[in-house]
């Protein structure tokens, strides 16, 4: 199935089951990718596996497809979840595609002292886990919680979870070997303040991980700590 079209729907799939596709998509097959009734695509939804199904209509904003055959079952995922300060738009986009390529389930944003977003596009941020999770031939799309502060979120989080927090300078060593869930933290273009450094070292679910000698860009650090967790949890 290499080269084939692959496609997210949060619609439920089964075979024999005409469902319709969104406009943006219907545009998609039939104006950019050239195809026409009687092709084939790929689709998912990240509950029921993944489908081989047959265009049945399409015209420049409607499409039916058929699921005919079940190419792959739904398996499921180690819980793998980033957390990390919104950034620029351009960068924050390239967190979002790269987290998700990385196998990341659980995206939260957070807002620091140092953040220099004050919002985020949360619809466009799906569209662009849905993409990367097209292309990289992923079975699920990450789920992206609405922003919340940082201390917020540590007042939430809860005991159990251990939160590796990317933190520079701090003499950490990064796990060998990680359990099944996972999650990292990141901060913003600047680093976190004292007085949040603080808070995250009297937290007892916080451990102070490093990621090499040299000072990463925020979005270098995400994708660098979400790699070398997956490391860990294959190794482990």
């Amino acid at each position: 199935m290499t080269g084939s079209i692959r496609l997210f729907t949060p619609d439920d799939l089964s075979l024999d089951i005409e469902r319709t596709l969104a406009p943006s998509q219907a545009h998609y097959l039939g104006s950019v990718m050239r195809r026409a009734v009687g092709d084939f695509v790929l689709l998912f939804n990240g509950r029921d596996g993944e489908f081989r199904a047959q265009i049945t209509a399409l015209k420049r904003d409607l499409c039916r497809v058929v699921p005919q055959a079940q190419t792959r079952q739904q398996q499921p995922e180690p819980g793998l979840t980033l957390v990390f300060a919104p950034l620029k738009r351009d960068t924050t986009n390239l967190v979002v595609e790269k987290a998700t390529e990385l196998g990341a389930t659980r995206l939260l944003p957070v807002f620091t002292t140092h953040t220099n977003a004050g919002r985020l596009n949360l619809e466009r941020c799906h569209a662009i886990a849905c993409e990367a999770a097209e292309q990289c031939e992923r079975l699920t799309v990450p789920e992206i919680a609405a922003p919340v502060k940082l201390f917020d979120l540590l007042q939430a989080w809860p005991e159990h979870e251990i939160l590796h927090a990317a933190i520079e300078r701090s003499g950490a060593d990064f796990p060998a070997s990680r359990r099944k869930n996972a999650a990292l933290l990141v901060g913003p273009e600047g680093g976190f303040t004292q007085v949040e450094l603080d808070v995250l070292h009297r937290a007892t679910f916080v451990r102070p991980i490093g990621l090499g000698p040299r000072i990463l860009r925020a979005e270098t650090a995400s994708i660098a700590g979400l790699a070398l967790l997956q490391a860990a949890a294959v190794e482990s």
